[in-house]
């Protein structure tokens, strides 16, 4: 096989319709948008509007509400914590920085928060601002500490 014999699987590839190209194409003259009206011009952004009818999205009721400033934590699996000690990255006490610095976290946020997905096998000593249940009893299982801090360290 060369170069120039490669090709696509047939009907693996479409031709882009070209409208407005004259009656022979089949999408001609109006190019497919009808006869006149809003939505035969250019530049048309009517999504939503109900012709002066209040829109549906105005006539249901609010509901929910948003936290204007909610707390963003890193998130790091423990399972990811344990391939980082055996590629020796990690040591037995874990921080915050050191999490940050060996490079399993990119950046800290609010704070770096453990997870229990994955294995933990060494027993380590970690020091976060958050952790779950089963992350907690995962490092325990394993003979190691998990201390969960309020807020986060200071640099």
């Amino acid at each position: 096989m060369k170069l120039n014999e490669l090709s696509d699987n047939p009907g693996a590839t479409k031709k882009r319709m070209r409208v407005g190209r004259g009656p022979g194409s089949g999408k001609g003259k109006t190019a497919g948008r009808g006869i006149k009206g809003q939505k035969s011009r250019s530049g048309v952004a009517i999504n939503g509007y109900e012709g002066g009818q209040m829109p549906l999205y105005q006539r249901l009721p609010k509901r929910g509400f948003n936290v204007p400033n909610p707390k963003r934590y890193a998130v790091v699996n423990l399972g990811l914590i344990q391939k980082f000690i055996d590629a020796g990255k990690l040591g037995e006490e874990i921080t915050e920085t050191e999490l940050v610095d060996s490079g399993l976290v990119r950046r800290r946020r609010d704070g770096i928060r453990v997870l229990g997905k994955g294995e933990i096998t060494s027993k380590i000593s970690l020091t976060v601002t958050g952790a779950s249940r089963s992350a907690v009893e995962a490092v325990e299982k394993a003979g190691g500490s998990l201390t969960v801090t309020s807020a986060p360290a200071a640099e």
